[in-house]
């Protein structure tokens, strides 16, 4: 044993010897980490080889540069690929926690719009075994530095360092041929990022990630109005005309555009130890006034709200990666819904508790048109620890204090209001919390019924605001929940929740809804089973409100319309339909649940065909904003929107309203002869109550 020992050291010692040991240790410890870190669907022998196989290639190239150099610097390179490898994919770890998903350039580029107060996530993501990720770089250190590998510092031959970055190059074709046989197109027509990890590893899905980013900059750079023509023909073609019971039925309403901050639909009607989490947002979806959607789900990407709020205004939809309110918001041109309507004599305002940067909301908003953007400067409690939760102002406090600007918009307006309490990672006080939690046994996944509670009590507040001003009964209210609040790395808790011993892929599919409801005095309304997502809002609220909308560049349909098409498309590329499910690569009959392994001649032509419709319809979408083709078309009444109009800074927005309150007296508080009606909204929020 001693001798074998000491030969193993004596091979150690050659440069060779530290290179083989390094690159070992790297690739053990990415495939451990695939396997334990993430949920990329391995099955079957020839996926578990290639995930096994494919850190090789990138390690052996990366950590064999280091053989082209000379003496003591060829190890600490080694290390120091090693430290940055390692780093990439610790951050692609807690990222993946909580998004499903892996960090891209794009996302990297705007992180510093998203970066603020994100210390608390990461301290509630976080696990002991993550930094385990660190040991081989810890083990290469102190085998050098106590010199139990002696370093050696004898010239390493040009040729076999050449001959050991060519079996890197062939290691990875053969990686990459073994996996385009077992999933063809891997690299042309996947918008799963999982699928790249899974067969080609992260390390070749990072430079996947920077071709494709830098493919789509110069797309921008070079596109010219001719490359709208297919994505106008693929909208002719798919169009639809709208119901035309309901077009009109709020015209010159106002609207109030809630936003539930990472409610799911399975909330909906959901008890806890007998206890009702939300029963004003169960009322009012219980409501005869109400349009309530059962079957509508969450289309975002990695963009998250950001994506939400894009499709939700723009009919468009979030990028593959990172989120185009960041990386396209100051620049491209848009025909949003704040615009749309401004031009038909809206007010519109949107409310944010937090700093106006977040998800570049100062940029984008501006290019969507948005009179007012009420943010953190508003709010003179947004900076008290103590009304602040993380993301932003608690939402009774934040609701309540935004209700002295709504009282002063000009009607009709448009306003959308931004909650954050129900955000990861679900901190509420004691003082806040009045339901109990659930029992999962999930830590992350308990608190999620607190915040969702203190949420509808925060949304009940509001209603009765709106009822004791008269508000109610002039306003459209559209309240939708953005993205999901509990991932899918949480299936154990899920399957609690749903009362389920094991959740499906079909189950998570379902797990993707989201509450959509429209309430409205008078409104014709019921519990709608049709499919529809975050694409189709825009264009339902529109129809609603008698605009004409024919000639838009949008991609949703009308919720309402009878022969709409209900294919559902996920960011990735999934899909749900009143027909057929796929996700997670998996296929499922949609009305029974039941896995369909083996599909027949017909049904492989039907699941291809809503594949195809749903890979048209994502990548067009793509084209539009990756190559900012709407500065090329202006559809007919729609004025371009001018982005040097909009000034959100606080003294100026102030100013903006009081002037317009006084030219334009149609204000609820003009029409309460000037008077303040910020008595009438009556909150229990312990943090008011203490501060008088």
């Amino acid at each position: 044993m001693r001798q074998v020992v000491k030969k193993v050291r004596l091979g150690l010692n050659s440069r060779l010897g530290f290179f083989i040991l390094a690159v070992l240790l790297f690739s053990v410890k990415s495939y451990i980490a695939y396997r334990t870190k993430f949920n990329l669907g391995v099955k079957g022998s020839m996926q578990e080889l290639l995930l096994a196989l494919n850190p090789l290639p990138f390690a052996i190239l990366l950590f064999g540069l280091a053989l082209y150099m000379r003496g003591r610097k060829s190890y600490w390179f080694m290390i120091g690929i090693d430290a940055i490898l390692s780093t990439c994919l610790f951050s692609n770890i807690l990222y993946y926690r909580e998004f499903s998903d892996f960090l891209t350039f794009n996302l990297m580029k705007g992180s510093s719009s998203v970066s603020t107060n994100l210390s608390k996530s990461i301290a509630g993501i976080l696990k002991p075994t993550d930094f385990l990720v660190f040991l081989d770089v810890a083990l290469l250190i102190i085998f050098v530095a106590f010199k139990w590998i002696r370093m050696d510092t004898n010239p390493f031959k040009l040729r076999y360092a050449a001959t050991i970055s060519a079996l890197a190059v062939v290691l990875f074709g053969a990686n990459l041929s073994l996996a385009e046989s077992d999933r063809s197109g891997l690299l042309t027509r996947t918008f799963d990022n999982n699928y790249i990890v899974k067969y080609l590893g992260l390390e070749a899905y990072t430079v996947y990630d920077g071709v494709k980013t830098t493919k789509n900059n110069t797309t921008k750079a070079n596109a010219n109005s001719s490359d709208l023509a297919s994505v106008q023909n693929y909208l002719k073609k798919n169009r639809i005309s709208p119901n035309i019971q309901y077009s009109g039925v709020a015209k010159g309403k106002n609207v109030f555009v809630i936003h539930l901050e990472s409610l799911q639909q399975f909330m909906i009607d959901y008890k806890v130890n007998g206890q009702e989490i939300m029963p004003n947002i169960d009322k009012l979806y219980h409501e005869n006034d109400t349009l309530s959607f059962d079957n509508f789900y969450n289309q975002v990407g990695q963009g998250k709200t950001a994506d939400a709020e894009l499709m939700l205004e723009n009919s468009l939809f979030g990028l593959p990666e990172g989120a185009a309110m960041v990386t396209d918001g100051t620049t491209n041109t848009f025909q949003a819904a704040p615009a749309i309507l401004d031009q038909k004599g809206y007010t519109t305002a949107s409310f944010h508790g937090d700093v106006p940067s977040f998800w570049n909301r100062d940029n984008a908003y501006k290019s969507w048109g948005y009179d007012y953007f009420f943010s953190k400067d508003y709010y003179k409690n947004a900076d008290k620890a103590k009304y602040n939760v993380g993301y932003g102002m608690k939402d009774k406090i934040f609701l309540r204090d935004s209700a002295q600007y709504i009282q002063q918009l000009p009607q009709p307006f448009y306003a959308k209001l931004i909650t954050v309490t129900n955000h990861y990672p679900y901190i509420l006080d004691s003082k806040n919390k009045s339901i109990d939690a659930f029992d999962t046994g999930d830590s992350t996944v308990d608190p999620y019924a607190q915040t969702a509670h203190y949420l509808d009590q925060s949304v009940g507040e509001f209603m009765s605001y709106l009822k004791k001003t008269g508000l109610d009964k002039n306003s459209m209210i559209v309240m939708y929940g953005d993205h999901y609040g509990i991932s899918n790395n949480h299936k154990p808790a899920i399957a609690k929740l749903l009362g389920k011993k094991k959740v499906t892929n079909y189950d998570l599919a379902n797990f993707q809804k989201v509450p959509f409801m429209i309430h409205m005095p008078g409104l014709k309304g019921g519990i709608n089973h049709t499919y529809g997502g975050e694409i189709d809002v825009l264009p339902t609220i529109l129809n609603l409100l008698g605009v004409k909308n024919q000639d838009t560049i949008q991609f949703g349909q009308d919720l309402l319309a009878p022969n709409r098409n209900q294919t559902v498309a996920f960011r990735n590329g999934d899909f749900v339909s009143p027909t057929y499910t796929k996700y997670g690569g998996d296929v499922y009959d949609s009305q029974t649940g039941k896995e369909l392994k083996h599909l027949s001649a017909k049904q492989k032509v039907a699941v291809d065909n809503l594949q195809n419709h749903v890979t048209t319809e994502l990548s067009a979408s793509d084209k539009v904003v990756n190559g900012d083709l709407l500065r090329f078309y202006q559809p007919k009444g729609f004025k371009k929107v001018i982005k040097s109009d909009f000034n959100y800074k606080e003294s100026v927005g102030v100013k903006k309203l009081k002037k317009a309150e006084k030219d334009d007296p149609t204000s609820v508080k003009a029409k309460n002869n000037g008077k303040s009606t910020m008595s009438d909204y009556q909150t229990d929020a312990p943090e008011l109550k203490s501060s008088k």
